[in-house]
């Protein structure tokens, strides 16, 4: 039994997989390239959502004094087990929900 593939080709669980790997850009592309597998749409949502959401905060954290730069390596540190994380759930084509970018990416892709 060959695996699902998505309309760019590559089997569903790979797709959604480099949509972390690439994070931010990863979502970015295989949402503007996806036309039919629900579940790389989901994870590209939620690869886009999560991933900019703690780009932004990253930034955010330069403009505190003192604290920032702790605040902003607990952040990196945080990206980095999301991203093994997700990218672990994606290779396993299993639809793993983060708390908060999960519940909205499931809440877009119902819009699509």
């Amino acid at each position: 039994m060959s695996p699902v593939k998505s309309s760019t080709g590559l089997p569903d669980h790979i797709a959604a997989a480099v949509c972390y790997f690439f994070p931010f850009i990863g979502g970015i592309i295989f949402l503007a390239l996806e036309k039919r597998s629900r579940f790389v749409l989901f994870h590209a949502l939620q690869s886009l959502i999560a991933f900019g959401v703690l780009m932004i905060a990253h930034v955010l954290c330069g403009f505190i004094p003192l604290l920032g730069p702790l605040a902003a390596a607990l952040i990196s540190l945080c990206t980095f087990a999301v991203w093994l994380l997700m990218i672990y759930h994606a290779l396993g084509g299993r639809w793993y929900r983060l708390p908060w970018a999960g519940e909205i990416a499931e809440h877009q892709l119902r819009q699509l």
